[in-house]
């Protein structure tokens, strides 16, 4: 696609963003600044609180090749995104050393719509984003670590927040055709209406997949928003919808390929689920240059049932190991902040006070399933999880050349579980106090340092905080910490020294008090020992040439259980190396443009001893194309562009196949990468 370009409010001229203007500046002086962003803004010079943070454009999003909607986050310097399912099925995210499982650690938000699910069916903060529609995304804002006020649960390991145009550069509507069965066709526009714009979207997608059981994967995705006004003075109402369903080829054990089964099929083709969403955001901003608010309120529905076999007939050698996941939910919540511009002891400084509420009314159920069919129930719940946090910030420009940011959060949680099994049911509350600071050094020849340090949280399964008894077993259990404590600190280096190059450098370290790790036996996360991780990321983006962009991104990490134990030390799942790289030619030769991409995913140790390391990953995508006119553009992406064989993602536990042993085999559970496939889009802009 050619360069998209789009304006994005800072507030940064007015004073605002501190060390951006003197005290004296009038009031005319400080009003918002129009910024033409055209790619990754890592020039945060004078601006961010830490070299990890940063913000990529809907122009370097749209010259990526994507195969699906989540790895827009893959902008983001050091994250993975990977499947292992169906198409459907929320993606697996890595970070930081972290095996994210579905979304823990990792907050997430959508124009402030928190899409982590706590107390979820399947996992702890488990993170859709199959109903995202890429063309729509104006930026995706990004912050690492447990350093920002504003930011609470799950996101002790990074936080990003996805931001949709108000209005569109232009209407469009395209349809794309490509092999294993891929076909999409969207609608998108955003007329002015009144003292606003109405954006509105539709979305259709089929996908089937190298699978010998097809995804059959149909999505159906709505986005109808209006607003008016800009990003410091404005309102806006957004409605959300999303449908999906899909069969899945889940992971397939090592042994039977190519004895039982080809590379893509499955051992249980009757897996697979569906999904719906239905959400409400309403945004109200004021600010002058004494002060700003913002106000977000939301609601959503949400729905899933999902049909897993990981272990296929250890448990029960007679039906199979297949189980139902179901979880339904009504989510409401408040998001508020004001800020006020100020002197403090003569200097220039802004506070925040900020208020965050949440209420989750769920409803989910374990079943044991055989073909998708119902045979029994091993548990059902409803919970009402509530939570709520007031967080303070202050940001103060104390001399020319040094900027401190400290801030505080208390989180308060209370759990309502009414579950099938008495024993089960009951109530607990707990709270947490976060404080946080940054240093910030510079800049110098257009170079900042940065020192941050922070206490985070994540919160664990309601159920798990209250369960007494295994309702598969019997047997008495542990309840967990209903909150877990997270510590980090980083330094890094940001600069812009030499023309048209950002780069960032970053050492970072990272405690848990209790690592949730995944559990294939049971096909979800649990609470574990706690975990030490420590890195160095080094990202880059390079503009030689307006008509060229290169970038270059690498991250680091170790991961290590902090306690010993006789199974050892090592974190199931954690990567210690991820790099990206990429090319970009646009508006050149009069319409021509084209990418290509590179993406490395480093061997994870798999259990704890370490005796046992998936593979690594390295997996090129194209895309070129050609703008014929103002309205007509041919896109053809070209994604595993050189056939890699290998995994999107490796586990290593025991299971069992018809006539092995009861005890089952220990042994590599792999999904495997989709081979070279071709996409060809055609899109009209109007």
């Amino acid at each position: 696609m050619t360069q998209t370009q789009f304006y994005l409010t800072l507030l940064g001229a007015s004073g605002l963003v501190l060390g951006s203007a003197p005290a004296q500046e009038t009031s005319a002086a400080r009003e918002p600044r129009r910024v033409l962003v055209e790619g990754r803004l890592n020039d945060l010079v004078g601006e961010a609180a830490s070299s990890s943070e940063g913000v990529v454009g809907a122009t370097e999003l749209a010259q990526r090749p994507l195969s699906r909607p989540a790895e827009i986050v893959e902008s983001i310097p050091g994250v993975i995104i990977s499947q292992h399912s169906g198409g459907g099925k929320a993606n697996q995210y890595y970070l930081r050393g972290f095996n994210l499982d579905h979304g823990t650690d990792l907050a997430t938000n959508l124009d402030g719509l928190p899409i982590n699910n706590p107390s979820h069916g399947h996992g702890q903060g488990y993170t859709d984003l199959n109903f995202l529609i890429p063309e729509l995304v104006r930026e995706v804002d990004y912050q690492k670590g447990p350093y920002f006020a504003e930011v609470g649960d799950f996101g002790s390991a990074g936080s990003f927040n996805i931001r949709y145009y108000d209005k569109l550069p232009s209407g469009l509507g395209l349809v794309t055709g490509g092999t294993l069965g891929f076909a999409r066709a969207l609608f998108a526009a955003s007329p002015k209406v009144g003292a606003g714009n109405l954006l509105y979207a539709l979305e259709y997608e089929h996908a089937d997949g190298p699978w010998v059981n097809p995804d059959n994967y149909n999505k159906f995705s709505a986005v109808l928003r209006y607003s008016s006004g800009d990003d410091l003075n404005g309102v806006s109402l957004t409605l959300l919808g999303y449908h999906g369903s899909f069969s899945s080829t889940d992971q397939i054990p090592r042994r039977a390929v190519g004895t039982l089964i080809p590379p893509f099929g499955a051992i249980d083709p009757t897996d697979g689920g569906d999904s719906t969403r239905v959400s409400l955001i309403a945004d109200w901003r004021r600010g002058d240059a004494a002060s700003a608010t913002k106000i977000t309120l939301y609601a959503s529905y949400y729905d899933l049932e999902l049909f897993s076999n990981f272990t296929y007939f250890l448990d029960h050698p007679d039906r199979g190991d297949q189980f139902s996941q179901k979880d339904q939910r009504i989510i409401l919540g408040l998001k508020a902040s004001q800020t006020w511009f100020h002197e403090l002891f003569g200097r220039k400084s802004e506070t925040t006070a900020g208020l965050q509420v949440r209420f989750d009314y769920i409803r989910n159920a374990l079943f044991r399933t055989e073909q998708r069919a119902r045979f029994e129930t091993t548990r059902e719940d409803r919970i009402l999880e509530t939570s709520a946090a007031l967080y303070f910030q202050n940001k103060t420009q104390w001399l020319p050349k040094f900027r401190t940011i400290v801030g505080v959060r208390g989180d308060l949680f209370h759990f309502d579980v009414r579950s099938d099994l008495d024993a089960n049911s009951g109530q607990r509350a707990a709270a947490l106090v976060s404080p946080k600071l940054a240093l910030i050094f510079g800049p110098w020849a257009k170079t900042e340092i940065y020192l941050n340090a922070g206490f985070g949280m994540h919160s664990n399964d309601a159920r798990g905080a209250l369960t007494r008894i295994d309702p598969g077993t019997g047997d008495s259990v542990g309840r967990s910490a209903p909150l877990v404590r997270t510590k980090g600190a980083e330094v890094g280096v940001r600069s812009t020294i030499l023309p048209g190059l950002q780069s960032t450098l970053t050492f970072w370290a990272l405690d848990i008090d209790s690592e949730l790790v995944f559990s294939g036996d049971a096909g979800t996360t649990q609470a574990s020992r706690p975990s030490r991780r420590y890195g160095v990321e080094f990202a880059n983006f390079y503009e030689p040439a307006k008509w060229l962009t290169l970038d270059a991104d690498l991250a680091f990490s170790s991961a290590r259980f902090r306690t010993t134990a006789p199974e050892g030390p090592y974190i199931p799942g954690s990567v210690n190396l991820v790099a990206a790289a990429g090319v970009a030619v646009h508006d050149f030769a009069g319409g021509l443009f084209a990418s290509l991409r590179f993406r490395y995913f480093g061997p994870r140790t798999l259990i704890e001893d370490n005796s046992a390391r998936s593979p690594k990953t390295a997996i090129f995508n194209a895309q070129v194309g050609y703008k014929f006119n103002k309205t007509w553009t041919a896109t053809v992406d070209v994604l595993n562009l050189l056939n890699e064989h290998s995994s999107d993602v490796d586990y290593f536990y025991v299971s069992r196949l018809r006539g092995e042993p009861a005890e089952g085999v220990a042994d590599f559970h792999g999904h495997p990468n989709e081979p070279r496939s071709v996409r060809v889009t055609l899109t009209a802009k109007f």
